[in-house]
């Protein structure tokens, strides 16, 4: 099963065009039953039942966010974000079952933006999807060519070596490229705001979960791990992320 439900062929959107959310998961019962929902609250929806087959539709036309589920045949949920994030920072949210506590940290390690646990209520994954789709912004096929967009267009911030673009979604360090998917980057958009102060994880939370959605200790933890990976990839030294043992973490520009 390979459908979507938008227009085939159609390669720009305009403004008002509806986001679009790729699911992916083998169960055609729960992909039925979500691309229902999705669709009456607005979204445009693309169903995949095996990694592999979504791997390439994601990479050649990318939705605005992806629900995968973890077990599925031939490629599996891990792999299919593995790969994934090799060239892409979409937003991915992860369907896990809850006695797969390890699932949910290796996705969120991997590079995921957030995991729900089945069974779960439709509710809830609608909360989480408009959260993470408003954190994104817009559409990236409706948004302006921010390439020409002139200086000053949006506040650049710069702490030390490190340089963010919140416009271009772009981060550099020691001028070096950082690809950070949206949560990631929220969460160290709000500890380089102000360096040296800490911040606790429910000020954290706040920062890239501002929807009042629940999130647990551990998730921030997890994107935080990320976060250093990601920097000492290009800076083995890398240690501006400073952790603040039962209190949070805070940022040195030093």
């Amino acid at each position: 099963m390979n459908t979507s439900h938008e227009k085939a062929g159609e390669q720009t959107r305009s403004a008002d065009t509806p986001r679009s959310i790729a699911l992916v998961d083998d169960d055609r019962n729960i992909l039925a039953t979500l691309s229902i929902a999705l669709q009456a609250e607005g979204y445009l929806t693309r169903l995949y039942t095996d990694g592999e087959a979504a791997l390439a539709a994601l990479r050649s036309n990318p939705p605005d966010l992806a629900v995968f589920d973890i077990k599925m045949p031939r490629m599996d949920g891990m792999e299919l974000l593995r790969r994934l994030r090799e060239t892409s920072d979409l937003p991915v949210i992860f369907l896990t079952s809850k006695d797969e506590e390890q699932d949910e940290e290796a996705g969120l390690a991997m590079g995921a933006d957030d995991y729900i646990a089945k069974p779960f209520s439709q509710r809830l994954l609608l909360a989480r999807i408009r959260a993470i789709l408003r954190r994104a912004g817009p559409s990236q096929a409706s948004q302006p060519d921010l390439a020409s967009a002139p200086p000053g267009d949006a506040a650049i911030m710069e702490r030390g070596r490190l340089r963010m673009d919140p416009a271009r979604h772009q981060v550099t360090w020691d001028g070096k490229p950082v690809g950070l998917t949206v949560t990631e980057f929220l969460i160290l958009e709000a500890l380089a705001t102000r360096p040296g102060v800490i911040k606790s994880r429910n000020q954290l939370m706040d920062a890239a979960y501002p929807d009042d959605v629940f999130v647990d200790d551990r998730t921030v933890d997890s994107h935080i791990k990320r976060l250093r990976r990601k920097f000492r990839a290009v800076d083995g030294n890398f240690g501006a992320i400073e952790t603040l043992y039962g209190a949070g973490y805070s940022f040195a520009d030093g």
